[in-house]
């Protein structure tokens, strides 16, 4: 495939010259207008900036931080620049964190690279079933999508019968969603006797893209890459047709740092992914993600020439993704103490290349009561389960992901 964007190939040495000014840009302006930054940027001087050494002498932000930050400073935590007012829409993502979009009508998250990537362009149909719903997710990629030229339809999550039926209506050549759904929305059109055959390729986020799952799509004709981002800081990284490892987004600087540390760690290392971006209204600092990665050797073999992250490789706190939704130990110990219950576990697995998950509980209860405590804490079903007493490992583990990642 045409890489259209010669920023993809360039020279290492060249990028990292561009990233370095869009560093010191963004420092500058963040200590000057960031309530946040202006405190935890107190002193650096941003012209001196120049490598990742000098990067990595920089706070680092972490999501449970940011979590306090804006409990005690709502609604952004203070690290919203005084162009905030510029902001279009205020979501909420579980944690919770609030997230803003700007109003400038643009691409502002960067998914139109992972768009790109995997064939989706002027002309295309995507059928995008990220929720619109309190959380940013759909809105990042029906922009993307815009911003390529390509029609979509917000087809959100749920109604999976109505999902088929636009899916076939409009001809749609192109999905955006979790990986799992789009399987479900076709085995729900074959049920119908209303096979959908105009999909041909498909960008998946939001949780695990299993082997078999993707074999599933390759018999069916559907191209299917990932792409892996944030709420928080829009693309990360994103898998090109060599699907060999994620390549970094141009216009972010990912470190992968030792977790628990603000420390780098050497290249090969699995560590936590600690993201930088260039937005003026929300920028975002050294902030780690809680995803754990390696840096893979070498340049992609599609030519392009960032840097290529292994994939996801676990949390490095327990906090897990199910359904493209993130599930927190807090919010499973407030629904433990909603319901009065002793030691509880979350256990998620993959049954048929779908995520699942079991809330184990101690003890007696009403497991139905408990289940609705759980939909409406995570915003996802799953079933609850009492065991008896005494029966959970005394290890503190409160989110058990047993996935085959």
């Amino acid at each position: 495939m045409t890489i259209s964007d010669p920023r993809e190939t360039r020279n290492p040495d060249e990028r990292e010259a561009v990233l370095m000014q869009a560093l010191r840009d963004t420092v500058k302006g963040a200590g000057n207008g960031s309530a946040h930054y202006a405190v935890t940027l107190k002193g650096v001087e941003a012209d001196t900036i120049r490598t990742r050494g000098d990067l990595a002498a920089l706070p680092v932000l972490r999501k449970s931080d940011l979590i306090a930050l804006q409990e005690d400073n709502p609604p952004f935590g203070g690290l919203a620049t005084d162009q905030a007012a510029a902001m279009a829409r205020l979501f909420l993502s579980p944690g919770p964190i609030a997230e803003p979009q700007a109003d400038d009508g643009s691409d502002t998250w960067r998914f139109s690279r992972a768009l790109r990537a995997v064939g989706i362009g002027k002309g295309d149909i995507v059928h995008n079933c990220f929720s619109y719903h309190v959380t940013p997710a759909g809105f990042m990629m029906d922009r993307a999508a815009r911003a390529l030229g390509a029609a979509v339809f917000p087809g959100g999550v749920g109604n999976t019968s109505i999902q088929a039926q636009a899916m076939r209506r409009f001809g749609a050549t192109a999905y955006s969603g979790t990986p799992d759904y789009l399987k479900t929305i076709l085995e729900t059109a074959d049920e119908e006797k209303l096979p959908v055959r105009t999909v041909t390729s498909a960008l998946v986020s939001g949780g695990p893209l299993f082997p078999a799952l993707r074999e599933w799509y390759r018999v069916r004709g559907i191209r299917v890459q990932q792409a892996y981002g944030t709420a928080d800081v829009g693309l990360i990284a994103y898998e090109s047709e060599a699907m060999e490892g994620l390549i970094v987004d141009e216009d972010v600087i990912v470190e992968i740092l030792r977790p628990g540390t603000d420390d780098p760690v050497p290249e090969g290392e699995v560590g936590e992914v600690v993201v930088t971006t260039f937005d003026t209204v929300y920028p975002m600092i050294r902030f780690a993600t809680g995803d754990l990665s390696r840096v893979m050797s070498g340049p992609c073999p599609t030519g392009r020439t960032n840097m290529r992250l292994a994939g996801w490789m676990g949390r490095a706190d327990q906090t897990t993704k199910v359904k493209g939704m993130f599930v927190h130990p807090e919010q499973v110990a407030r629904i433990a103490k909603a319901h009065g219950l002793g030691k509880v576990r979350l256990e998620v697995t993959e049954v048929e290349g779908r995520d699942n998950m079991v809330l184990l509980c101690e003890g007696q209860g009403d497991a139905a009561a408990v289940a609705e405590t759980l939909n409406r804490e995570s915003r996802l079903r799953g079933e609850v389960r009492f065991i008896g007493d005494d029966l959970l490992p005394n290890d503190g583990k409160v989110i058990d992901d047993k996935r085959a990642h």
